[in-house]
Parts: structure tokens; sequence; C-alpha cells
């Protein structure tokens, strides 16, 4: 038993950060698409899924993109998942041909409600935790389940008061 709440053992992740790691998994899915390698389009989970998919939409030359809102968290407490919007039947049909993207599967949860609406698309994370490996087909960095991981568009700059003071 730890007495560490869930942020004490965090992981911060930068903007240049992200940005390497999502290119990283845009060149791991690059040619892995049912159309010749290519996706048909990509939904990303909202919110921590847009920049990453952004990122991977660019190298990947995939001009249609979507989201799907799924809440799963309040502030850092974990909730019931639930889907507030999802993308046009038409384009999303069983998902084949659609990578389906986030930023992190921690229990799993998230990706499970999305995949029971889309059971052929593709779901990839940047980040992946130990319970939630088995519902993502390809992500980039395993940490464990334990780790909080601080995204960059959570966090901001702010002073901090030298160790030894300022005298």
């Amino acid at each position: 038993m730890t007495d560490r709440l869930p942020h004490e053992k965090g992981f911060h992740v930068s903007w240049d950060q992200i940005h390497r790691d999502a290119r990283a998994l845009a060149w791991r899915l690059d040619g892995r698409g049912p159309d010749n390698g290519a996706w048909r389009a990509i939904v990303a989970i909202t919110r921590g899924g847009m920049a990453p998919a952004m990122i991977i939409a660019r190298e990947l030359d995939v001009r249609t993109v979507d989201t799907v809102s799924v809440k799963s968290y309040d502030n850092q407490a974990q909730s019931e998942a639930a889907i507030l919007k999802k993308p046009d039947d038409e384009l999303m049909g069983d998902g084949t041909g659609i990578l389906i993207i986030d930023d992190l599967v921690d229990s799993g949860k998230t990706l499970e409600l999305v995949r029971d609406l889309y059971p052929k698309a593709h779901f990839a994370t940047v980040y992946a935790k130990p319970k939630g490996e088995p519902m993502v087909d390809t992500f980039i960095t395993g940490v464990s389940q334990d780790t909080w991981i601080f995204f960059p568009w959570d966090m901001a700059l702010q002073y901090v008061e030298p160790y030894r003071g300022t005298e």
C-alpha cells in the first residue's frame, strides 16, 4: 500500500516530446491501413487525442479528421466513460479503414466503449498503461499503471523560487 497520490509519480511530457512521440506513432502506422496501406479517416478521442491526431493526420496525409467525444475523467479522478458526441455513421461504418487516436490508454474503458461502436477500426495511442494495453492495437511508449502523465495542454509554466532562497 502506498500513501502516494496519483499525480506524485509523474511523467511530464513537453510539447516537443508529444510531437516526437506522435510522429513516431505515425511512422509505425504508415502503410498499415487497409486501402493499399492508407487510412480512410482519423478520429481523435477528445480531448487528449486531438493533438496527436493532428500530427498523425499531417504525417500520413489524411484529410478526413473527426472526433468522438468521451468523458471518462473529472479532473484527475476516473469516472464512468460516456460518449458525448460521435462521428457520422456513414463515415464510420464498422470502423474499417478508420484510425482512432488517443493520447493514452489507462484502464482501457474509453477505448472499450469506442471499440464497441467501431469494432474494425484500428486503435492507436501514444502512451499505454498495462491495464489498457489489450484494448489498443498500436502504441509507442508503455508506462506503469501508477504513473500520472502530465500532458503539455494541462500544464503552465511558472516561476519557481531557487532552492537556496533569494539572498
